[in-house]
């Protein structure tokens, strides 16, 4: 098992972006279909889960509990992070669960907070472009109509301080035909305190 990027393309096995987990406290923002906070706290991680979805949080204590980890659970907005301290945290994952956060600059300066200096943010979603084509690969929308462009996710991590240090952009393995990238994976690094 590996920390889960998205389905049918490479995962932490294969990019390696979050690195040994074991006795770090880690944050995962939105609960992922495979969840990534079980696995690290399965690592030795000390493992903490936010997601705004109550049923998500209920599921997800039952599933520590079955697999006898620890992880902290946290029901609210992605970006309420007032229950860690500033420079407290070592590794935050966002999986799949940015696409519905209305102010991205006010969570990114929450992460930014929490954070120790030079620690990563590593954030997965679907692809800027992928998002542009229906399930049948017929362009459906124009760049950036239904999604940000990596122009502006670069500039709302320019301008909360951090600095991308990694980028992939992630083909579903069962597609060799498939009109672009469906996934995008991000790595980015907290700048100064």
């Amino acid at each position: 098992m590996s920390i889960w990027y998205g389905a049918n393309v490479a995962d932490e096995n294969e990019l390696r972006l979050c690195g040994d987990v074991a006795g770090k406290r880690v944050i995962e923002l939105g609960i992922a279909p495979s969840p990534n906070s079980i696995l690290m706290a399965q690592m030795g991680a000390k493992a903490i889960a936010l997601d705004p979805d109550p049923q998500a949080i209920s599921a997800l204590r039952a599933a520590a509990e079955r697999h006898e980890v620890r992880v902290e659970c946290h029901q609210g907005d992605l970006a309420d992070l007032g229950f860690a301290t500033s420079a407290s945290v070592d590794l935050v994952l966002a999986s799949h669960s940015l696409a519905g956060v209305d102010d991205l600059p006010r969570l990114l300066r929450q992460v930014h907070r929490v954070l120790k200096p030079g620690t990563p943010f590593v954030v997965a979603m679907p692809h800027p472009v992928a998002a542009m084509f229906g399930p049948d690969q017929q362009l459906q929308y124009a760049y950036g109509a239904n999604s940000l462009s990596f122009a502006e996710l670069y500039l709302a991590f320019d301008r909360s301080n951090f600095r991308l240090d990694m980028v992939f952009e992630l083909n579903d393995r069962r597609r060799r035909d498939a009109a672009a990238p469906s996934v995008l994976v991000l790595r980015a690094r907290k700048q100064g305190v």
